[in-house]
């Protein structure tokens, strides 16, 4: 075994390479449904299949070009194996490709990320690999997630690019290299010593509309060129009343979140009108760089100041439901579902005497 791929320790895991005692809980993780959902492994897996795979693993002796090749992913203590990382090296091992799988009962605790993370820093060790891929399913937004949080870039969408049997699927492309990997470590983590809401200025505008959430996230977050393409042309309120008065059109509040300075975000208020006086919060995007510092919550306290400032006891906002949805951040702010559903999107309230 190269030293290149000794066992590898991180905080709370021990990556080492796959055994034969990891058979059962190689099958057990395979036949999960939502673990083999978008994978392309035979259902149901069985035992055989797995034992060949890890004779086949320890055929091979370490990581060889153009094959696949796995790591176990334990607890710090090699007593519990949660699930495994996959490696493809190409081009004489100056490339390489990744995949992981986690057991069902263990997601959600980060493992997935913890591991990838320590397998990237091996794997850019001495500078031989120049970069890292992945492809996955675009419905599968925890995977996703997973690669965004090491610092993949997302690359591209590719269409009817995958084949499992007879099933056909599109492919979602990710990549990292050492310089990607080093600006992203490097990025801003820490909570902004000051937080300012802008109007929107030609000068640095470039800047404002370069800001972007994840690729996972933005199925629930219109572009912020969208959001500027609707200040030029606001679109006509939507009124139940009832009135035949000639249809007015919405006043947006559009801002530009600085944090220290630096553009990091955007958000969008509906003025109260008198066909609408219900204040509504139409956008807000934080760049996929400053997410996790706590400026979305200071930014919707600063709103939520700017609407009593209007004289208004309430603020409206909607969201898309599904995994990855800004639901459960309005939820533990305050906003409560009104009941309402809009376009496949939940209408909530929140009641300023509810955060006085």
């Amino acid at each position: 075994m190269s030293s290149f791929f000794k066992p590898i320790c991180t905080q709370r895991l021990l990556l080492r390479p796959v055994r034969s005692s990891d058979s059962a809980a190689l099958v057990q993780r395979r036949n999960h449904a939502e673990v083999a959902a978008m994978q392309d492994w035979p259902m149901p897996y069985s035992t055989q299949a797995a034992e060949q795979v890890i004779t086949a693993l320890a055929a091979m002796d370490g990581p060889q070009d153009n094959q696949w090749w796995m790591l176990s992913i334990a607890d710090s203590q090699d007593t519990v194996v949660y699930g495994d990382l996959a490696l493809r090296l190409e081009w004489g091992g100056r490339t390489a490709v990744v995949g992981y799988t986690l057991a069902r009962e263990h997601w959600g605790n980060g493992y997935a990320t913890e591991a990838l993370n320590a397998l990237i820093d091996r794997l850019f060790e001495g500078e031989k690999v120049t970069r890292i891929g992945a492809t996955l399913h675009p419905q599968n937004l925890r995977s996703a997630k997973v690669l965004e949080r090491c610092g993949f870039d997302f690359e591209g969408h590719t269409r009817n690019s995958f084949w499992s049997d007879d099933e056909n699927s599109d492919d979602w492309l990710y990549g990292l290299t050492p310089a990607i990997r080093q600006d992203w470590n490097n990025r801003p983590t820490g909570k902004p010593k000051h937080i300012e809401l802008v109007e929107p200025h030609p000068n640095g505008l470039r800047h404002v509309l370069a800001l972007q959430p994840h690729q996972s996230q933005k199925h629930f977050v219109s572009p912020i060129t969208t959001s500027f393409a609707q200040i030029a042309v606001p679109p006509y309120e939507e009124s139940d009343s009832g009135a035949s008065t000639s249809p007015q059109r919405v006043q947006p509040w559009p801002r530009v979140i600085s944090a220290d300075e630096e553009p990091v975000g955007f958000v969008m208020l509906e003025c109260p009108t008198q066909t609408n006086p219900e204040p509504y919060l139409w956008r807000l995007t934080i760049d996929r760089r400053h997410q996790g510092r706590g400026i979305g919550w200071q930014v919707l306290e600063m709103i939520t100041d700017q609407v009593r400032n209007w004289g208004c006891d309430s603020l409206l906002v909607s969201w898309v439901e599904g995994y990855g949805s800004p639901s459960q951040f309005y939820r533990r702010f305050g906003f409560e579902p009104t009941g309402e559903v809009e376009h496949d999107e939940t209408i909530g309230r929140l009641r300023l005497s509810a955060r006085q």
